[in-house]
């Protein structure tokens, strides 16, 4: 709340701006009336830098620690709640309104701009400690969230005060343009972030650039416009510190991309091969040298490794093709490995790839690595791909259009694809499925995460998708995020210790319950064998949560 001005108590010191009370005018270089424009014009820059932060801390905690709701939650109202006590604070700076602004922005400048370096050098060169420092990424998260709140709040009291002294007006119209400015920039600043800052910069050299035009817009405010009311010392102190702000800022810009590269090998190891960032994520591989696994990592999971990558998609795709599978779309999928799978089988006439990220699957057809992991499926002319919403394409597409799907999605748990697994995406599934159709669904560890697993299970039975479960397992051969949809991210540290047992779990539904069996026309898979597949079934049973809701869009249970 932004309380109508009052003049310093008696007593009160005086101001290190100079002797100018609170009360008195500022000695401006310019007219009244420009002079408050370029005020407003510099809450318009503060306002969309400060957003820019914000957005920025809740881009990068989703994708280094995962589920965008819960990072954007935290970020949000730990900053809101900061920004509460940044302006109770400078209640007490508005004395110093010139001088005390100068030294807020340099600092919000320092802070923000390199809060997303930070956070990524954290999670890069320690996220393997384990211990007491196992959750360092999140304290650090909510540390620059109530930091750069803090900052941000204080700037609206002092902000007031320099308007007020520039030309005064009643509180209620002071008000209206103060926060008019504000919203105006920090509209402006939302959109530059998606459209503008993180597709040309990055989000390292985005935020960097952010706080160097925030330090620069403050300085020249104060120094420019404010800068009789200054003493000589408060205006060498304020100009030193915004210099040492603005180099720091120019050399982190500098080494960005050799911080990037050396934090992607802390990360993935050191056996980078190819790191591109498409328009959808971070496309990683890894290996596929010297007799390396080739292991693909999609905004920092691992989603393929290639050292059991075939147990995984043949335990997916095999047991939904026991039945007519002439006309087959897989959802997800753009590594090609799914597709792989299907192309063994005769009759197969028609494979539709529905992937949210065009450049995976350019990336899955070119690179030698992974084409050749895959066989080079997108070389066969059955094959297509089809980008875009999944359901804005399902909701044009005719009913009854294929005989099989495979859903080769991130675990529900991961934000960003848990309406993919919805009662509603269901029903949508059932209309494009032949009345006889199939629909395989990868639904994350059994064993690990049974309450989400058995929750798809619901939501297929509430969409009229009867289900059978089966698992599949694995062993690790590492400490690595596991292999398949939606691993946690994570760096790759050495462990010491046996492997630990781990699965899969998949669900294969019809309008009516299938049973789960292997095409006898088709090749033998290497890892999956009907006795095997009949002891997944039998395991995955044990395991049954009964009496769960079905997730819905308005109500999602994962």
């Amino acid at each position: 709340m932004i309380e109508p001005h009052a003049p310093a108590p008696p007593g009160s010191p005086p101001s290190w701006g100079g002797p100018c009370g609170p009360e008195a005018p500022a000695r401006l270089p310019v007219r009244p009336a420009v002079g408050r424009f370029l005020v407003l014009a510099g809450v318009f820059v503060c306002a969309a830098c400060g957003l820019v932060y914000e957005l920025e801390l809740v881009a990068l905690a989703s994708y280094l620690i995962g589920d965008s709701v819960t990072q954007a939650s935290v970020v949000l109202s730990v900053m809101v709640f900061a920004m509460g006590l940044g302006s109770l604070a400078a209640k007490r700076l508005r004395g110093l309104a010139a001088a005390g602004f100068g030294a807020l922005e340099a600092a919000l400048a320092l802070v923000g701009g390199s809060s997303a370096m930070l956070l990524y050098a954290v999670f890069a060169w320690t996220g393997g400690w384990g211990g007491l420092w196992a959750d360092g990424p999140r304290i650090l998260l909510v540390a620059f969230s109530l930091a750069i709140g803090v900052l941000i709040g204080a700037e609206v009291p002092l902000l007031m005060e320099l308007i007020q002294r520039v030309r005064r007006q009643d509180p209620g119209g002071a008000v209206a343009d103060l926060f008019a400015a504000d919203y105006v920039g920090a509209l402006v600043g939302g959109l530059a972030f998606p459209f503008v800052l993180l597709p040309f910069l990055g989000q390292l050299t985005g935020a960097l650039l952010t706080g160097t035009v925030n330090a620069v817009v403050g300085a020249a405010l104060v120094l420019g416009l404010f800068r009789r009311d200054l003493t000589r010392r408060a205006r060498w102190l304020l100009l030193t510190a915004n210099a040492v702000v603005l180099a720091l800022l120019a050399t982190a810009t500098v080494l960005a991309d050799d911080f990037e590269r050396a934090a992607r090998h802390a990360v993935y190891g050191q056996d980078v091969r190819v790191a591109v960032r498409t328009g959808v994520q971070e496309v990683v591989l890894t290996g596929d040298a010297d007799g390396r696994p080739l292991d693909l990592f999609l905004d920092g999971r691992l989603r393929v490794r290639g050292s059991d990558e075939r147990s995984y998609h043949e335990a997916l795709v095999h047991p939904a093709m026991g039945g007519p599978h002439a006309r087959v779309l897989i959802l997800g999928g753009g590594d090609g490995l799914a597709a792989r799978e299907v192309l063994r089988h005769p009759g197969v006439r028609r494979v539709d790839v529905l992937e949210a990220d065009p450049g995976l699957a350019r990336l899955a057809r070119h690179d030698p690595g992974l084409s050749t992991l895959n066989e080079h499926a997108y070389g066969d002319a059955r094959v297509r791909v089809l980008s875009g919403d999944a359901f804005h394409r399902l909701r044009a597409t005719p009913s009854a259009t294929y005989d099989v799907v495979i859903s080769d999605l991130p675990d529900p748990g991961v934000t960003a694809s848990t309406k993919l697994y919805s009662q509603e995406f269901y029903g949508l599934l059932r209309r494009v499925l032949a009345p006889d159709g199939r629909l395989a669904v990868h639904a994350g560890p059994v064993d690990a995460r049974p309450r989400a697993f058995w929750t798809v299970d619901a939501t297929l039975r509430a969409a009229g998708l009867p289900a059978v479960a089966y698992r599949v397992g694995a062993r690790d051969t590492g400490p690595g995020p596991g292999p398949g949809p939606g691993s946690v991210p994570g760096p790759r540290r050495a462990a010491a210790g046996p492997p630990a047992p781990r699965g899969w779990g998949f669900l294969l539904a019809a309008r009516t319950a299938p049973a789960p069996r292997l095409d006898p026309a088709a090749p033998r898979p290497h890892s999956l064998t009907p006795d095997s597949l009949a002891r997944g079934v039998r395991e995955a049973a044990r395991t049954r949560m009964a009496g769960l809701p079905p997730s819905t869009l308005v109500h999602p249970r994962f």
